[in-house]
């Protein structure tokens, strides 16, 4: 019987009579000593059929023993920007991540209207990479970036899971042909501070002006506590 050690990847044989079938037997590998355990494993049993005759399917969670995509990304898939590393003081910075259908020039002139600079991000891996290493005031996001719906972005995923002093301070806008532009319960219930419908982007510095104004006044009362506090 070849035997592999979980720990160390190193393979050796152990004879088949020395390895119990009616108990668990454990043993230290020889390389690193890490503990390997044999035998006393029954087999998995089919589903039995129920009255009707019918066998009920064995239900898998597919995020089971799976690291969130975000997690598995690397130094290596973060593409350096010279845009990121000169800019002025105070200058806002905005992620954007339109899609296919969408014209970016289009969208930089808009958020150029209202102060921003923006960064373009080719995929979401590149779009993690910045996102860990730099401060952006606004992330624009469209539903179908890097073929991703927003149900699944892993972009929205990444930011749920920030820490809230640092997630207060990124304002989320996503664009979608489903939105209804500026609904606030839809917003909510994706996690971001605005929902713009995509046949609205010729008006998109004026909804943003708007948001952005009305999020900075909700949050005012809290940040100057926290400034006060020393906590911010």
């Amino acid at each position: 019987m070849e035997v592999t050690c979980g720990k160390c990847k190193a393979r050796f044989n152990i004879p088949d009579d020395k390895v119990p079938k009616d108990r668990a037997l454990k043993l230290n590998c020889p390389k690193c000593k890490g503990k390997i355990s044999l035998g006393g494993e029954a087999p998995e049993q089919p589903p039995k059929a129920n009255e009707t005759g019918e066998v009920p399917l064995k239900m898998m969670d597919p995020a089971a023993g799976r690291k969130a995509p975000e997690e598995s990304y690397g130094y290596e898939d973060f593409t350096t920007d010279e845009a990121l590393d000169f800019f002025e003081e105070g200058i806002k910075l905005a992620l954007i991540m339109p899609n296919s259908s969408m014209n970016e020039d289009h969208l930089r002139a808009g958020l150029e209207l209202i102060g921003y600079k923006c960064i373009p991000t080719p995929n979401t891996r590149d779009a993690i990479g910045k996102l860990r290493f730099h401060h952006f005031d606004l992330i624009i996001l469209a539903d179908g970036f890097d073929s991703q719906p927003l149900e699944h972005s892993v972009i929205v995923n990444y930011l749920n899971r920030l820490s809230m002093s640092v997630r207060r301070k990124l304002f989320l806008a996503l664009i979608s042909d489903n939105f209804k532009t500026m609904d606030n319960m839809m917003a909510f219930a994706m996690s971001a501070n605005v929902v713009i419908n995509s046949k609205d982007l010729q008006k998109l510095h004026l909804i943003l002006k708007k948001s952005v104004s009305e999020n900075e006044r909700f949050y005012k009362v809290f940040m100057d506590t926290m400034m006060e506090t020393g906590k911010a």
